[in-house]
């Protein structure tokens, strides 16, 4: 299996189904685009059919979108346990995916990922403030109501925390408000080996993008 990417130092897309293929054992090479390029867009429509990355390339099958390539995953590798057992937990761990697909713009634009940032205090927007309070109600949510069984939001980790990676790099890095709660929980992400992995790639790398680049 192929997963192709973007830059690790920005791509909080790609960061999603990689360290979810990394937690749950799945064996797979990776290959970076490097998004700023003159070039990246055509190389990205040779491999995915959104001229996007990440996308999933197995044999034939060709999967785009990241919500789409978790889904895969967790039908291929149904051992992995990539959502929750119980039907309520993943149910709910579906929505709160799928929030995060489609929701915190304000965030994304005010708070662009970026691993290899050093921790400093920004100051949000009030959109920007208003979509980290509603993740932090999620995550303290999550961890009240399913998370008995381990450090994730769901106990072990699953496909929800792979979705939510990007924002505790954002939470972390730009120095936002979060409870206690929300910060134990982005400790034992970025405590996991694939986060250091991750990191550590992400520093080799050469390509700077300015405007991901926040003061």
């Amino acid at each position: 299996m192929l997963l192709v990417i973007g830059n690790r130092r920005y791509s909080s897309w790609s960061l999603r189904p990689w360290i979810a293929m990394k937690q749950a054992g799945i064996p797979f090479e990776d290959r970076v685009i490097l998004m700023a390029k003159e070039n990246s867009k055509a190389e990205m429509l040779k491999v995915s059919p959104g001229g996007q990355v990440p996308v999933l390339i197995d044999g034939k099958v060709v999967v785009h979108e990241t919500i789409a390539i978790l889904e895969y995953l967790n039908d291929r590798f149904p051992d992995a346990r990539l959502w929750p057992a119980d039907m309520a937990a993943r149910a709910h761990a579906r929505a709160i995916s799928a929030e995060m697909h489609a929701g915190f713009g304000p965030l994304r634009r005010d708070c662009p990922m970026n691993i290899c940032r050093p921790v400093r205090k920004h100051i949000p927007s009030p959109e920007a403030l208003k979509a980290a309070t509603r993740i932090d109600a999620i995550w303290q949510d999550c961890r009240a109501k399913y998370g008995q069984n381990g450090p994730f939001l769901f106990g072990s980790f699953t496909a929800a925390d792979a979705m939510y990676a990007p924002i505790v790099n954002r939470l972390h890095v730009y120095d936002l408000p979060r409870s206690d709660v929300s910060t134990a929980y982005m400790n034992a992400m970025m405590a996991l080996p694939a986060w250091s992995e991750w990191e550590r790639m992400a520093f080799a790398e050469t390509e700077i993008i300015a405007n991901s680049e926040v003061p």
